[in-house]
């Protein structure tokens, strides 16, 4: 997998020249896809704590690293829940700002690597 992430800001993020206006997953193979926010958002009201069943959505069985690229101002957490999960999955997580997580992405040699980004605050 060879993704390239060219740049992000407030409320965008371009992948391989295509500029999404959403939250997005980044997958093992790849494959991009709108991020499933509800399934934090139903156990905390917010979407800018990682529950549990999200973390379970997110992952991929071989992960052995997720990017978490937390918010342009790093606003979004893991909850302790999905903290163990990946853990539980000997899958190590960066969490950092989006800015940040896309040049740590963009620089990783890590072939068994997946990437949440959160595009806004």
């Amino acid at each position: 997998m060879n993704i390239k992430i060219n740049n992000t800001s407030f409320g965008n993020i371009t992948v391989d020249n295509k500029k999404y206006e959403h939250d997005i997953i980044i997958r093992l193979n790849g494959e991009i896809e709108k991020r499933k926010k509800k399934l934090s958002k139903e156990v905390y009201g917010t979407s800018h704590t990682i529950s549990l069943a999200e973390a379970k959505y997110v992952y991929e069985k071989g992960t052995n690293l997720l990017i978490f690229g937390a918010g342009q101002y790093l606003t979004a957490k893991l909850s302790d829940e999905a903290v163990e999960f990946f853990k539980k999955q000997n899958c190590k997580v960066k969490v950092l700002s989006t800015k940040e997580a896309m040049e740590v992405w963009n620089k990783t040699e890590e072939k068994k690597k997946i990437g949440l980004f959160h595009i806004t605050c």
